[in-house]
């Protein structure tokens, strides 16, 4: 008799530490979200603006390396059909360059119009 009274008691005393972390789980979860005034998309906006700095960057970086050495390659070879392959390549490299750039002025502009998911046009 004692013996199942010590295994009711000891059942509820399991049930009833499982039930307090239960809510100390649902607390530590919750809080962070109940204190975050950001939104998913102001996060979103916040990542991808850093990671477009970085883009631009890195392909300025790569863009001015690319284009000189196809400005050496230009001025040393005495081949024309090598001249001409460098210059288009110069071309190639400044017109992507720009529309990297321009990427940044074009999404500036139009995110005011279509803030918070209503096109206000």
């Amino acid at each position: 008799m004692l013996n199942q009274k010590a295994k009711k008691n000891k059942g509820a005393v399991i049930a009833y530490w499982l039930i307090v972390a239960a809510l100390l789980a649902v607390i530590i979860c919750v809080k962070p979200v109940m204190a975050a005034e950001e939104t998913m998309w102001d996060r979103f906006s916040t990542i991808m603006n850093d990671f477009y700095g970085k883009l631009l960057g890195i392909s300025t970086i790569v863009a001015v390396t690319m284009a000189a050495i196809a400005l050496i390659i230009r001025m040393v070879s005495k081949n024309q059909k090598t001249v001409d392959e460098a210059t288009a390549w110069i071309k190639r490299i400044v017109i992507t360059w720009i529309i990297l750039n321009s990427i940044g002025l074009i999404v500036a502009y139009i995110q005011p119009l279509i803030a918070g998911g209503n096109y206000g046009g």
